[in-house]
């Protein structure tokens, strides 16, 4: 196979380079060449912290305890971007054969003598190992703030944050260790982002822009729901509309930063007089509480995106809720838990202090035939100051929003519009544009897209404030929550679906979809058979166009998409 081609397929995503300023920093620490000082090959100091903006209020209390997430580096990165080349590649007789937990690690993962070593790291720097696995190329520790700042020669500071009412902690410069091996990152070093759902409340929304709520936006007057609002079932009904594909023998993963009371879950299906049927497992991937106690914590977000899942594929084998406080614990726990999700829902955003992050772990599940959905925002256009991430990473399906009509209650699709609050543009973390979106008629003058870097959305789904949602033991409301929160998890339920058919063919999982979708619907006749084209709309400084925009993708996915995603 050419090398020409084989460039179309997967992206390679450069990140910037920190070595300046990690040598910078190993100078001024004193690091000597008896040492063997590596760098982490992530950036972990924060712009704000750097700058003005944010007034050093001191440091953190050398007593005070730590929770930190120690990465690994992929081995031989640039042979996985060949492998994924030719895994997406259809003329390529490597074309899906994917790799198990067990066949990635051997090939790419850490060695046993570095993870080994990275353990003893730990424990000679006075950190306790509490958990990961080498599959998962993390070792998680706890420790004190002078142990963390002894073993990675950094000291952590606090700072009044610039734009919230709070201080952070971050650290002083980048980190560096006296390992014979670099890191890849280390997690939990910071707190100056907050992770926070990508959902929508009607009521905050009209408050916030001097309206009514009733102003914002009509209510749902088709839905077979409280108040004509939508369930999770209507979608299915709108996008779908067969019976014969549940998503049986199929396993989803959400994840999701705080617990849930699966008991707001059963009350959403009674009072809907509805069965689930789908055994939902609670997992904390890092220590974090799974419960949700409705006096310190809301679920709001996390039920409403196992309603959703489940509407769309009501008959799943397994719907983990991956719970934790570190971003790469629960990822790393996604991709390599037993079963494994080929299919996965991220409804919250947050912004790390490097964006490549998380790519190592995409790229894995690219590798794995696993799919990552992460919701769009619904601030409108993404900006510097209106985060994009994860949406807006080259590895992931970044998820839009539409405001849906259907036929009646729990019936076809009718008709579909942008809806006003869908995150989407260009991403404004700098990423180079992945190779799908360089192909011929994807970006045009029409839909105003980069050429150079990243846009997303990907494709869309329901959005507006018109579903029924459960939360806190307390309250069920209709009509009041929207999201891209909401179009996520269906468009994971939406694939276990495909997944599903596969299987029934004796196939493998589809994978990473987007290498596919991009390739099969630049051809007009297959668009228009497998994606409802939304024309009509705008989000902020976008358009929803013919063809793909940057405010809904590609748009919301037909029945049809199944037998071309699952031939």
């Amino acid at each position: 196979m050419n090398t020409a081609v084989k460039k179309s397929v997967f992206p390679l995503i450069i990140r910037k380079s920190g070595s300046i300023a990690l040598a910078t920093a190993a100078v001024m620490l004193g690091v000597t060449a008896n040492c063997l000082a590596q760098s982490v090959l992530t950036r972990h100091v924060r712009e704000a912290a750097t700058q003005v903006q944010a007034r050093s209020m001191g440091r953190l209390a050398s007593s005070q305890t730590m929770s930190l997430d120690i990465v690994l580096p992929l081995r031989d990165e640039a042979g996985l971007d060949a492998f994924l080349s030719d895994l997406y590649n259809p003329n390529s007789t490597s074309y899906r054969h994917f790799l198990t937990v067990s066949e990635f690690t051997a090939r790419f993962g850490p060695t046993q003598k570095d993870y080994n070593a990275v353990i003893q790291f730990a424990k000679k720097n006075g950190l306790q190992v509490v958990g990961g696995t080498r599959d998962g190329m993390e070792v998680q520790v706890k420790g004190s703030v002078s142990a963390v700042q002894s073993a990675f020669h950094v000291n952590i500071n606090t700072y009044q944050h610039p734009t919230e009412s709070r201080t952070f902690f971050a650290p002083d410069r980048e980190p560096v260790t006296d390992l014979a091996i670099s890191l890849w990152h280390v997690s939990g070093l910071d707190n100056y982002s907050i992770p926070h759902p990508m959902l929508s409340k009607k009521s905050d929304f009209a408050a916030a822009h001097g309206m009514t709520a009733d102003a914002v936006v009509p209510n749902a007057t088709t839905g077979s729901g409280p108040s004509a609002s939508f369930l999770g079932s209507d979608m299915r009904a709108a996008y779908y509309g067969g019976t014969a594909l549940t998503g049986a023998g199929q396993n989803l993963g959400l994840l999701e930063y705080e617990g849930t009371n699966l008991a707001d879950l059963t009350t959403y299906f009674k009072n809907v007089g509805q069965t689930n049927n789908v055994k939902v497992t609670l997992l904390s991937t890092d220590g974090t509480s799974t419960s949700c106690p409705a006096s310190s914590c809301d679920d709001t977000e996390q039920n409403l995106d196992l309603t959703q899942a489940i509407g769309m594929a009501p008959g799943l084998a397994s719907l983990v809720v991956y719970v934790g406080s570190s971003d790469t614990a629960m990822i790393s726990a996604m991709t390599t838990h037993s079963p494994l999700p080929t299919t996965i829902g991220c409804s919250w955003g947050w912004t790390p202090a490097d964006p490549s992050t998380l790519d190592p772990y995409f790229k894995k599940m690219a590798a794995q035939g696993q799919n990552f959905f992460a919701a769009s925002g619904d601030s409108s256009t993404w900006s510097a100051s209106n985060e994009a991430w994860p949406a807006d990473d080259a590895y992931v399906v970044s998820v839009g929003g539409t405001d849906l009509v259907t036929a009646s209650a729990g019936g076809a699709w009718k008709s579909e519009t942008a809806w006003a609050g869908s995150g989407g543009g260009i991403t404004p973390d700098n990423i180079a544009i992945p190779a799908w979106q360089k192909l011929a008629g994807v970006i045009t003058s029409t839909n105003k897209g980069s050429t150079t870097k990243r846009n997303g959305p990907d494709v869309s789904a329901n959005a507006n404030y018109t579903f029924y949602t459960c939360a806190n033991q307390t309250t069920c409301l209709a009509n009041e929550y929207g999201g891209t929160s909401f179009a996520a998890p269906m468009w994971a339920g939406f694939i276990a679906l495909v997944n599903q058919q596969l299987a029934s063919n004796g196939s493998a999982p589809i994978g990473f979809i987007n290498p596919t979708i991009y390739q099969q619907n630049i051809t007009a006749s297959t668009f228009a058979a497998d994606f409802h084209d939304i024309t009509s709309g705008k989000s902020g400084s976008y358009s929803a166009v013919t063809g793909f925009d940057l405010v809904t993708g590609w748009g919301s996915p037909k029945a049809a998409l199944i037998n071309a995603l699952a031939p």
